[in-house]
């Protein structure tokens, strides 16, 4: 089974909760499905416009390519061309650095993905594997 709405809204709920807990500026958080398609999104208070899309970025880019934010930059760090090519293959709609965290239930299977946008790429990846966590889910950043 996939993620669902109650699920979506757990995580974003946790992850959000845990970046005011840790003292992280304002977040914004994304759930996608495995197809890549938002199911739930919510914008902190005093977060930018724009943080919608690069949440999305993160996300997007983890659950096309089955690999969480940090396995991303360090691909992108190694094999530029690759990781441009793939964004110009998704339309620019990747974004490989750490906050895009892969979702996946009990059996292993990628069910989709959290992406977090506000403070630091890493601090925005600790939020969303709390997030997870909480939903009795396993994140993989």
């Amino acid at each position: 089974m996939g993620l669902d709405l109650a699920a979506a809204r757990q995580i974003i709920s946790e992850a959000m909760t845990a970046g005011t807990k840790d003292g992280m500026k304002s977040l914004s958080v994304v759930v996608l499905d495995a197809g890549g398609h938002p199911i739930a999104f919510e914008r902190g208070d005093g977060a930018s416009p724009g943080r919608f899309e690069i949440a999305r970025a993160k996300a997007y880019g983890a659950v096309m390519l089955g690999m969480g934010g940090q396995a991303q930059m360090a691909r992108a760090e190694t094999q530029a061309f690759f990781m441009a090519a793939v964004n110009g293959v998704f339309g620019g709609r990747t974004l490989p650095v750490p906050g895009g965290v892969l979702v996946k239930d009990a059996s292993g299977r990628v069910i989709g993905a959290v992406g977090v946008t506000g403070d630091s790429s890493d601090n925005d990846a600790i939020a969303a594997l709390a997030g997870i966590k909480a939903a009795g889910l396993t994140g993989e950043a």
